[in-house]
């Protein structure tokens, strides 16, 4: 009686340890989209970010460097590209408070605009902007591009970082949705 009680303990701990092994947390969330480039003043700007459940930003994966950086223009030093062009990737703009962040916060995320088209892809780790990991919660991923100074569109995908597999991305235009459907196109997001 005895072995059998022991055989059946046995037999329910190793279930239960299966039963809780296929619900791992994900490790990372990887955002992927086609860019194809396009031709025209205040085209090719975008950024990549990571928002909490209370909206607040946790991490910025991209941002396009002249967002956060701007060109110098008629020999004026360079200005951050979204103050003389507001509707550069303005959620982002808000949501991470670009005012309130140094150059070299903003150097830490930016990078330049693809020279030419293709498949881009970024991953986030459940870190935030200093490495540090993140609470257990929900969160936001969230992808912002800007076409001809006034075409934006916004993917969005809300999750819990216990989910995995593949997010549904919301997609909203402002403006003109014409002007955006070839720039950003096949936008996949996948928790693993």
């Amino acid at each position: 009686m005895k072995k059998l009680f022991l055989v059946l303990l046995f037999a329910i701990s190793a279930l239960t340890l299966a039963s809780c092994a296929g619900k791992k947390a994900p490790k990372e969330l990887e955002i992927s989209f086609n860019y194809t480039k396009q031709a025209g003043p205040g085209s090719n700007q975008y950024a990549v970010w990571i928002e909490n459940e209370a909206g607040a930003v946790v991490k910025t994966l991209f941002v396009t460097a002249f967002t956060t950086k701007g060109r110098a223009r008629a020999g004026q030093p360079a200005q951050r590209g979204y103050t003389f062009r507001p509707t550069c990737v303005p959620t982002w703009v808000k949501a991470v408070k670009a005012e309130s962040l140094s150059d070299a916060q903003m150097d830490a995320f930016t990078g330049a605009t693809p020279a030419s088209s293709g498949v881009q892809t970024f991953t986030w780790d459940f870190t935030d902007q200093d490495g540090k990991v993140v609470p257990a919660g929900n969160y936001k991923v969230y992808l912002q591009a800007t076409y001809l100074n006034e075409g934006i569109v916004t993917y969005c995908g809300e999750f819990s970082s216990k989910d995995t597999g593949p997010l549904a991305l919301k997609e909203t235009f402002e403006a003109d949705e014409q002007r955006n459907k070839d720039m950003i196109t096949e936008v996949k997001a996948e928790l693993r």
